[in-house]
């Protein structure tokens, strides 16, 4: 793909390199551009910016190590990976936490995470699958 995205998600970050690094195992998302302030990932479903969270605001931000799930964030993206499995171990690898029990979907398998800073993900395994039966 060239040129902007017509969809994404773009996470603030206290540690860029480390968030970007996570997409990267988990999604498999490969860096287009990266630059002091912002990374921008492309995976085959989504395009990501990680972007530098300001120098004036980053001192009042605490990430704590296990990440602690942002339990008051208003949106919770969700992304479709190959293996649930495969997934698990990246985010843990990478400094994220995997949440509660696997729960079934109509075709998929789900699992809630965390990244490194908290910001808590849905991953799905087998959602394409199971939107090319529904069609």
């Amino acid at each position: 793909m060239t040129g902007p995205a017509r969809t994404g998600v773009l996470f603030y970050a206290k540690n860029m390199d480390g968030l970007s690094a996570f997409y990267e195992a988990v999604l498999g998302a490969k860096v287009l551009h990266s630059d002091k302030e912002h990374r921008v990932l492309q995976s085959p479903d989504i395009q990501l910016i990680i972007h530098a969270v300001p120098e004036p605001y980053r001192d009042a931000i605490e990430i704590k190590v296990p990440p602690v799930p942002r339990e008051e964030q208003a949106i919770k993206p969700f992304f479709t990976v190959q293996s649930l499995k495969d997934a698990e171990t990246a985010v843990e690898q990478y400094g994220g936490k995997v949440l509660g029990p696997v729960w079934p979907g109509p075709g998929m398998r789900v699992r809630n995470v965390c990244d490194p800073e908290g910001n808590i993900l849905h991953l799905r395994e087998g959602a394409a699958s199971a939107i090319d039966a529904s069609s």
